[in-house]
Order: structure tokens, then sequence, then C-alpha cells
């Protein structure tokens, strides 16, 4: 499978998870960071620590920046990163 057919199943995946977040924007920042971080533990099979850790680099980076840090990855083939996760 190549690398951008392997990131939109991704992307379709994290959006179906996701969908009511997305579509509450009502709801307090940090209260829809918290919800991001209960779904990708409950049913993305994230770790807490995973899924705390993915979020804070969301907030963090943006895409921008983690789609750079995608290529360069895909490109020195590092798929796990020295963390563990």
């Amino acid at each position: 499978m190549r690398a951008g057919e392997e990131l939109e199943r991704t992307i379709d995946e994290y959006r179906s998870v996701l969908s009511d977040v997305v579509q509450n924007r009502n709801r307090e920042e940090d209260l829809r960071w918290e919800l991001v971080q209960r779904k990708l533990s409950s049913i993305s099979g994230w770790t807490t620590e995973g899924a705390s850790e993915v979020t804070r680099l969301v907030r963090d980076y943006g895409g921008f920046m983690l789609r750079n840090a995608l290529a360069v990855a895909n490109v020195l083939s590092k798929e796990d990163g020295e963390l563990g996760y």
C-alpha cells in the first residue's frame, strides 16, 4: 500500500471516531481535547499515555509541522520512534 493510501485510511478511521467532537465545536476547548484523548484510548486502541501524547502533538505542532515530520519519517523508513509508542 502506498503511503498516501495508508494515510487516507487512517484519516478516515479518525474522522469516524472523532465525528461527534468535530460536530460539537461549542464545547469548552479543554473538554474537547479530553474527549479526543478518551476516544483515542477507548475506540482506537491507544494507551492513555499514547492518546495524551498524540493529542499534545496535535495541539502543540498542528498539521503543517506533523505533515512534514510524517514525510521525513516515511523517506527515512522510521515507522516506530525511539519512545516506544
